[in-house]
C-alpha cells in the first residue's frame, strides 16, 4: 500500500480560509478530502502516514498586552486540538515582530516554518517512508525540497488555492495538482456540529 503525508502550511491555508472563501476548516476533513481525492486519481490504494501542520504562535511583546495574551491562549488551544487529530503532528516555528509600517501596523515575520516544512518533505522521501507527498502551500522557497522528493521517486501533489495564491514555479514542478475551489472547501468546512 502506497503512503501519503500531507504538508500544510497553516498561514497559506489561514489566508484562503478566511480571505478568498469566508469559513473556516475542519482539519480531520481536510485531512481525508486529500487522501480519498489523491487515492481516487492513483492506481494503488493509499494510506495516510501523516498530516504535517506548521504554523507560528502569535507574537507577544516583553509585556504582554492582555489581547497578546488571549491571541496566545486561543492559538496553544488550536495547536492542541490539531495534535490530538490522528496521525497529526504540529510544528511550530516562530513570528518575529520586524518593526512597524507606514500605517502604524506592526510588522511580523514567519521564521523556521519554510525549513521545516521542506526538511520533512525531504527526509521522509529519502526514508522511503511516503510515496506521494501532497502540499498545501504557495511557497516557491519549498522547490528545493519538492525536487528532492522527486529524485527519490515520490510523487508531489500541489494542493493550492486560485491563481496568484502560489508561485507559478511550484506549480509547474508539481507532479500533480489539487485545486482549493469551492467545491472543495465544502467538503472540509467546519460547521457547528464538527
Amino acid at each position: 500500500m502506497a503512503k501519503l503525508a500531507i504538508f500544510v502550511d497553516g498561514g497559506y491555508l489561514s489566508y484562503l480560509a478566511e480571505h478568498h472563501f469566508r469559513t473556516w476548516v475542519d482539519f480531520g476533513k481536510l485531512s481525508n478530502q486529500v487522501r480519498n481525492t489523491i487515492g481516487e486519481r492513483t492506481a494503488e490504494p493509499l494510506d495516510l502516514l501523516r498530516t504535517y501542520f506548521y504554523d507560528c504562535l502569535p507574537y507577544q511583546s516583553s509585556t504582554p498586552t492582555e489581547d497578546e495574551e488571549r491571541r496566545f491562549s486561543s492559538k496553544k488551544r488550536f495547536f492542541y486540538a490539531l495534535q490530538r487529530l490522528p496521525r497529526y503532528k504540529v510544528r511550530e516555528g516562530r513570528l518575529m515582530h520586524r518593526g512597524i509600517d507606514a500605517q502604524g501596523k506592526p510588522i511580523f515575520q514567519q521564521k523556521r516554518v519554510d525549513l521545516m516544512v521542506g526538511l520533512d518533505i525531504a527526509s521522509l522521501a529519502a526514508k522511503r517512508q511516503i510515496n506521494h507527498a501532497a502540499v498545501i502551500s504557495g511557497d516557491g522557497d519549498l522547490m528545493p525540497a519538492v525536487e528532492a522528493a522527486q529524485q527519490e521517486g515520490v510523487l508531489v501533489w500541489l494542493v493550492h488555492g486560485p491563481q496568484l495564491t502560489y508561485a507559478e514555479e511550484l506549480w509547474d514542478l508539481a507532479d500533480d495538482r489539487l485545486a482549493i475551489d469551492a467545491d472543495f472547501m465544502k467538503t472540509v468546512e467546519k460547521t457547528a456540529s464538527t
